[in-house]
């Protein structure tokens, strides 16, 4: 059975997906989040969604990425894939230097919860990062999915977490409704 990701009140980014309710949908954080902050919009007149992909630093699993880039791409995403096993310091500085509209996490190993919240922490601690919209999903822990990983990944800074059953049109939706950074813009500070 598939679950839709879990998200938590969205504000004006999916308003119709209230509180977090489980099964609900991914979850989202707060009107404070980059996320929310950007509020819906399509891409800038020409210009696509810039969208860096990534797994995990410990995560070796390609097939993911992959998938991920196709489905992005298939959405009139730009896709930078960095491939797996990114270590933190390169995606964080690749960040920074290609301002996506937002970063896409995807892991299958298992460690997607500890190696996600020490990315995410890393990241938000840049304060030119500190409103690039980052997401994460896919296996957040060696037991599957996770309601309470999920919250914990959004209360440590990603905007949304999708676990590895949601419905990939629900991500495809999340995506869409984000605005594109303005040129020249790495994020809110």
């Amino acid at each position: 059975m598939k679950t839709d990701p879990v998200v938590p009140d969205a504000g004006p980014l999916l308003p119709e997906a209230g509180p977090v309710v489980p099964d609900a949908g991914p979850l989202v954080p707060d009107a404070g989040s980059a996320a929310a902050r950007t509020g819906p919009a399509g891409p800038a007149p020409g210009r696509a969604r810039r969208v860096l992909l990534s797994s995990v630093s410990s995560d070796a699993h390609t097939w993911n990425l992959v998938f991920l880039q196709l489905l992005l791409e298939e959405a009139g995403c730009e896709v930078v894939n960095l491939g797996a096993c990114v270590p933190d310091e390169l995606l964080i500085g690749e960040c920074a230097a290609l301002r996506p509209d937002l970063l896409v996490i995807s892991t299958v190993n298992g460690h997607g919860r500890a190696d996600g919240e020490r990315l995410i922490g890393r990241l938000r601690a840049r304060p030119e990062l500190r409103g690039v919209p980052a997401v994460i999903g896919g296996k957040l822990g060696v037991r599957g999915g996770d309601e309470e990983a999920g919250r914990a990944l959004v209360a440590a800074g990603f905007d949304a977490v999708f676990q590895d059953d949601a419905a990939p049109e629900l991500f495809v939706e999340f995506v869409r409704a984000l605005e594109p950074a303005p040129a020249g813009r790495v994020g809110t500070q």
